[in-house]
């Protein structure tokens, strides 16, 4: 833990050289210090533009505990995980959370590499009824993340895990076993796929997939909404990154405020969810 901690604050003064690494942690401007860090990322990509920007939402509440979410440049997301008694701590504890993360990113023990690849393919093979002969045959699972995982090569974990989210909506969303039925190899949809980043578009797409789907089995936007919001709080309590869960929130709120809009026209996504999830908590 203790060179954990050092390798951390060893980064800090690589990317922001002005702070005192001791003091971290320990710094209530620690939203300050978040923006800073993906800011002087960004420069050394030559990124210049509003793709930099960290971006926060808290959510409306009367009263405590209030939670608050940010999400990085590229998708990642993190929230707070204490109890936080006003919007101030939870945004600054969610950029806590976010900005250990991200220095826990630079550390080389983070990035694809051929060893990290053999690793993650025997640890597959392992909780699978596979083989490592599958590794090399692009049509079964083990080989479809074998061939993404050498495709990142050089990678960070949080920048995988930012491709991945689209292969996980599309998994959860049963479009990849749509796909499969229509004889499309595992890596023609990994090819197609990594071209597009998630967006509006895409998100419209699904939600109209699971308004089908409640379509063929009424209620079902509701019950996977109540599970998303389980597992998304679940999630945010244990300080890890939230960005699938969230995903599927926005998704599932996006159908069920379509489902009722001939009933509600102009009531908000929040208050659909109210409705239909009286009783969730």
């Amino acid at each position: 833990m203790d060179r954990t901690l050092e390798s951390l604050q060893h980064i800090i003064s690589q990317v922001l050289p002005h702070r005192d690494p001791a003091l971290a942690f320990k710094d209530l401007n620690v939203v300050a210090m978040l923006q800073e860090f993906w800011e002087s990322k960004q420069k050394q990509k030559g990124v210049f533009s509003s793709e930099g920007t960290v971006v926060y939402e808290s959510l409306n509440s009367p009263g405590p505990p209030f939670v608050s979410y940010v999400t990085l440049p590229g998708g990642s997301c993190f929230g707070n995980f204490q109890y936080c008694l006003s919007r101030a701590e939870a945004r600054r504890d969610a950029a806590k959370v976010a900005l250990i993360n991200s220095l826990f990113n630079e550390l080389p023990c983070r990035r694809i590499t051929k060893e990290f690849i053999i690793e993650s393919v025997q640890e597959a093979v392992s909780s699978t009824s596979g083989s490592l002969h599958d590794a090399d045959d692009p049509s079964t699972s083990i080989g479809a993340y074998h061939y993404m995982l050498e495709s990142n090569m050089g990678k960070t974990m949080l920048e995988f895990q930012e491709l991945m989210i689209v292969f996980q909506l599309l998994h959860w969303n049963g479009s990849l076993k749509a796909l499969r039925e229509t004889k499309c190899s595992r890596q023609e949809v990994i090819s197609y796929y990594s071209q597009y980043n998630l967006d509006e578009r895409m998100r419209s797409h699904m939600a109209l997939d699971w308004l089908m789907k409640d379509q063929e089995t009424p209620g079902i936007i509701s019950q996977e909404l109540q599970v998303a919001l389980r597992e998304l709080e679940e999630t945010r309590k244990a300080g890890q990154e939230l960005r699938f869960y969230k995903e599927k929130k926005e998704i599932l709120g996006l159908a069920l405020s379509q489902l009722y809009n001939d009933h509600a026209v102009t009531s908000s996504n929040d208050d659909h969810m109210s409705l239909a999830l009286s009783g969730f908590h």
